[in-house]
C-alpha cells in the first residue's frame, strides 16, 4: 500500500506540470503567436476572423474557390471570386505582417523588461486597431463573395460545409 501511495505522490507533480496550458510556449519567437498563426498572418489567411460571416451564410472567396466545381460557378463568377481572393490577400497580408511586427515589439518590451504602463497602452491600442482592420478586411470579402452567388449556390455551400439544418439533422441521425 505504501508503494502505491508513494507512486501516486510522485506522479501528481509530473501530471500537474503537464497540464499547464502555457508549458512550452516560452520558447516561441513571439510568445503571443504560434508558428501556425504567424504563417497564417503572413499568407493572408482568415484564422477565424470571419466566422460571423461564414457561419451566417456569407462564404469567403477561399472556400468558394475550393468548392467552385461542386458549386457550379460560371466562368464569370469564378473570375470575380478569383479577383476578390487576390484582392483580399493583397489587403490582408500587409495587415498581418504589421500585426506580427506589433506583437514582436510588445514581446521584446516584456522580454527586455522595458515595458511601462504607457508603452503597454500604446502597444495594445495599436494591436487592437490592427486586429480590427484585419477582421474587417476578411469580413468584407465574405460579404462581397456572397453577393456573387445565387441562393441555390449559397444553400449548396452551406450544405457542403456542414452548416445547413439538413446536414445537422443527417449528422445527428447517423450518430
Amino acid at each position: 500500500m505504501k508503494l502505491v501511495v508513494l507512486s501516486i505522490a510522485m506522479l501528481v507533480p509530473a501530471f500537474a506540470s503537464a497540464q499547464t496550458p502555457y508549458s512550452g510556449m516560452q520558447s516561441r519567437h513571439i510568445k503571443a503567436l504560434s508558428d501556425q498563426q504567424i504563417s497564417d498572418l503572413q499568407a493572408g489567411r482568415g484564422m477565424g476572423f470571419a466566422l460571423a460571416a461564414e457561419l451566417n451564410g456569407y462564404p469567403g472567396p477561399s472556400h468558394v474557390l475550393e468548392l467552385a466545381d461542386r458549386l457550379g460557378l460560371s466562368a464569370e463568377q469564378r473570375g470575380k471570386v478569383q479577383e476578390m481572393f487576390a484582392a483580399m490577400k493583397s489587403e490582408t497580408t500587409p495587415i498581418g505582417t504589421r500585426l506580427i511586427d506589433q506583437e514582436t515589439h510588445l514581446d521584446r518590451e516584456f522580454a527586455n523588461r522595458t515595458v511601462s504602463l504607457e508603452s503597454l497602452k500604446l502597444a495594445i491600442s495599436a494591436i487592437s486597431k490592427t486586429l480590427g482592420e484585419l477582421r474587417e478586411a476578411h469580413l468584407k470579402y465574405h460579404l462581397l463573395t456572397s453577393a456573387i452567388l445565387d441562393k441555390a449556390q449559397l444553400a449548396n455551400y452551406a450544405e457542403m460545409r456542414g452548416y445547413s439544418n439538413e446536414t445537422k439533422a443527417q449528422q445527428h441521425h447517423n450518430r
